[in-house]
């Protein structure tokens, strides 16, 4: 059965879906391993025909963005090989960066909520005003990581706070990609 999915509804299936690849990388995958996840997601992948009404709150979406920020603090605990010491200074700082990337993806998922909701109507004008704020928000996320890049370095070794940084991004673009492959494109074909 081929499913579109849309709005709040499709939010929360991206976000269990980054959930569980980021359960995934906390497991230690393999480059081989990747390879079979990354073959397992194509297979996967809902290409989609019916409408599905939302059924999820924007409670429901809150809920699963604090378990994916649990979940990725677990994976960036269990990947990196930090002394006690280097652990009670970079935690505090992590939980800052955090909160202070979630004012940024709050702005990110309200931008994604409203896009799900009018791309079936958005004109022209509406589509090029969404892709800006996309992309100033893109813009705040990488403007904060480097904020942080010399904050970390300076709790951390460069080796360690360079694998801290790895992992975040690339959590983020699990994320990320999960959430978009939810979403029809601005432009549909008939």
């Amino acid at each position: 059965m081929k499913l579109k999915m849309t709005g709040a509804a499709g939010l929360a299936a991206a976000f269990v879906a980054g959930m569980l690849v980021a359960t995934a990388l906390g497991w230690g995958i393999s480059a081989a391993g990747a390879k079979t996840l990354g073959a397992a997601a194509q297979q996967q992948q809902v290409t989609v025909q019916k409408v599905i009404t939302p059924t999820v709150t924007d409670e429901d979406i809150t809920l699963l963005r604090k378990d994916l920020r649990a979940m990725k603090m677990q994976v960036i605990g269990q990947n990196m090989s930090m002394s006690d010491a280097e652990a009670q200074k970079f935690w505090p700082v992590y939980n800052h960066y955090v909160r202070d990337l979630s004012e940024v993806n709050n702005q990110k998922y309200a931008l994604l909520k409203e896009y799900a909701e009018t791309w079936a109507t958005m004109s022209d004008e509406d589509a090029m005003i969404y892709v800006r704020h996309w992309l100033e928000a893109d813009g705040e996320a990488q403007a904060l990581r480097l904020k942080y890049v010399p904050v970390v370095s300076q709790v951390l070794p460069g080796k360690k706070a360079a694998t801290f940084f790895q992992l975040d991004r690339r959590l983020n673009m699990i994320i990320d990609l999960q959430l978009f492959s939810q979403i029809p494109l601005a432009h549909v074909k008939d």
